[in-house]
């Protein structure tokens, strides 16, 4: 494994998709308020399929710069042009947004086998040719290599183009096992790649959610941790209180390895994400006890 120096203050940022209605974006509020405790560098909303939440997504961005966050729209090539995207990037300037996350995107429903024609490199490339350096551009990385990817070779080398197209830094998909983690940071590395790379993490929070987004992303789940989460069928706070000592450890070792931060698909709650960074000691304490539900 490379030999990684620890960070002291490491980045913390946290995922959220665009709520459909009012009530959502009232409860997402309250997430952030929570959320708060942990000081998150930023926060970032997805973008759906072909551009399906293009709205939502600015809207969220617009409530959470409201609040007086940072925010990181994501932003996928996905059906659009450029015109389309050159646009959206004028709209996200004009609103005082510093970073994007760039991605391919999934193939928008309804297209069958159609590939996209463009890939986040050349998403990459767009960005600094309209925008120059005014954006912090994130992309994807793969620790246990992109489910589209022929070999874990290919995979780095398109990771490695992204870089070349000018991206800063790169969110990981999530893992259950650090040791993907290490050796794709070494591979990196040994490439010629030095953009910091923080590692994904996703709350287990529900037994059938995490099989379902894994089997769809090509994240592994390990064969014991899947008999684990299955033993907390009838025990949802056994089960998220499992997640929690779980996913604190991996991540404590995360950190103490060199990882430059930590990226939490929230899934717009913020029970998990909150207890993880309290037990890592990067966020303050109170005698509030979260619920199952947060």
């Amino acid at each position: 494994m490379t030999d990684l120096q620890p960070v002291n203050s490491p980045r913390i940022s946290v995922e959220f998709f665009p709520p459909k209605s009012e009530a959502g974006f009232e409860s997402l509020e309250r997430v952030l308020g929570r959320l708060n405790e942990i000081h998150p560098d930023f926060y970032s909303c997805t973008y759906g399929a072909g551009g399906s939440t293009r709205t939502g997504t600015m809207e969220t961005i617009e409530r959470i710069m409201a609040l007086g966050a940072e925010a990181a729209p994501h932003l996928s090539i996905g059906g659009d042009d450029q015109a389309a995207i050159f646009e959206l990037l004028d709209d996200y300037r004009t609103l005082g947004v510093k970073r994007i996350v760039a991605l391919r995107g999934d193939v928008p429903s309804g297209m069958g086998t159609v590939r996209i024609q463009h890939n986040a490199e050349s998403l990459v490339h767009w960005i600094r040719e309209h925008s120059n350096d005014h954006f912090h551009i994130e992309v994807a990385a793969y620790p246990e290599v992109h489910p589209d990817a022929t070999s874990p070779e290919s995979d780095l080398e398109y990771f490695k183009s992204k870089v070349g197209a000018g991206a800063d830094s790169a969110i990981t998909q999530y893992f259950f096992t650090p040791y993907g983690y290490y050796d794709f940071i070494e591979r990196a590395t040994q490439a010629g790649i030095t953009i910091a790379v923080y590692p994904g993490i996703l709350p287990i929070t529900n037994v059938e959610g995490v099989v379902r987004m894994s089997k769809k992303c090509g994240a592994d789940v390990p064969r014991w941790l899947l008999r684990r989460m299955q033993s907390f069928a009838d025990d949802e706070s056994g089960l998220r209180k499992f997640g929690i000592e779980m996913l604190s450890r991996m991540c404590e070792e995360l950190l103490a390895n060199g990882a430059p931060g930590l990226h939490f698909y929230s899934l717009n709650r913020w029970g998990a994400a909150r207890a993880i960074c309290r037990n890592l000691g990067l966020a303050s304490r109170d005698d509030e006890t979260p619920s199952v539900s947060a």
